[in-house]
């Protein structure tokens, strides 16, 4: 696949125009103690964020992983991740569905972390060389954390890598659509504290335009100083996450289903976006030339967890406490 075309461009953004798949409403995402996140535009029109960066983080991971099969989808197979292995067997978790990729509690806490952590080199008296000491970590380990971004704040907190591919939703000319319900306790509808029957509000919207934006760096990506065929690959997969989001992963809520009617390339002028069926047929081979060297079946790392080790921390932080009098 050629990229010509992106060369010396610092970064790539694409924006889709979506719409509800059926009426008029749609439901943002919400924060606590927030609620949606209604703000003014810079043309004073109210404005809403539907969907935030990190949500759509995980949305593009999600669509990429086959529950059924527990591995990626088709064209991303042979990827590495990292699975998480229970002590009775079982799955339990990997690098691709947790919220922090490799840094999750899951992996990084575990001990057969240990040898993953060595080969970071963290050492406190020198500086950390995030290109030279963390990038081949990932690409070897959790490619994803390549495009994702990660903060190994388990190992130290100056390991961290910012997003190469951020997203967000937002809406234009909003206007809130109120409506409610009732929950029914059709046997004791008096009762208190919720048990019996229960009113309730809802807020929904509606907007002339909701946009999604994607913006891939791929400043950040040259940065890694990664060979030709790792570059291309990720590039490669940034741009299926995006297509196959749009595709497979707009139902967003119950009451948020949108379809993608317009897809456009804003910057750099001229950039042709490569189709679902020419990045479908394209990354087998991607992935196969980027990881010539590593066997298929040495792409997947597993990790022990026991599930009893997130309490024996915790009890000995709080001996630790008792003792210093913290």
């Amino acid at each position: 696949m050629n990229f010509d075309a992106l060369n010396n461009q610092p970064r790539l953004l694409i924006e889709a125009r979506l719409q509800p798949v059926q009426g008029a409403r749609f439901q943002p995402t919400g924060f606590p103690d927030l609620g949606a996140a209604e703000f003014d535009g810079p043309d004073g029109h109210r404005m809403l964020l539907v969907e935030s960066a990190q949500s759509m983080a995980n949305r593009m991971e999600e669509v990429c992983w086959d529950e059924v099969a527990d591995d990626w989808v088709a064209p991303l197979k042979g990827l590495p991740l990292i699975k998480v292995v229970h002590n009775d067997g079982k799955m339990l978790t990997n690098s691709v569905l947790e919220a922090h990729r490799i840094n999750s509690e899951y992996i990084a806490r575990s001990k057969d972390f240990a040898p993953i952590a060595a080969e970071l080199d963290f050492r406190k008296d020198r500086p950390f060389d995030v290109r030279k000491q963390l990038v081949p970590v990932l690409l070897k380990y959790d490619v994803n954390a390549l495009i994702h971004g990660v903060f190994l704040e388990e190992v130290a907190g100056v390991i961290r890598l910012p997003r190469s591919l951020s997203a967000f939703i937002e809406a234009e000319e909003i206007n809130v659509a109120q409506s409610g319900g009732v929950k029914f306790n059709h046997v004791e509808p008096g009762l208190k504290e919720g048990d019996g029957n229960l009113p309730y509000a809802r807020t929904e919207y509606t907007a002339p335009k909701i946009t999604a934006f994607f913006n891939l760096d791929l400043a950040q990506i040259r940065g890694f100083g990664i060979d030709e065929a790792c570059k291309t690959l990720l590039i490669a997969l940034a741009l299926y996450k995006i297509r196959r989001f749009l595709e497979a992963g707009l139902r967003l809520r119950t009451a948020c289903d949108l379809d993608a009617v317009e897809l456009t390339v804003t910057r750099p002028s001229g950039f042709v976006l490569p189709t679902m069926d020419e990045l479908e047929a394209a990354l087998p081979a991607l992935i196969a030339q980027a990881y010539a060297n590593v066997p298929a079946d040495q792409r997947v790392t597993k990790i022990r967890w026991d599930g009893n080790a997130k309490k024996a921390k915790k009890a000995k932080k709080d001996k630790g406490a008792e003792t210093t009098g913290e």
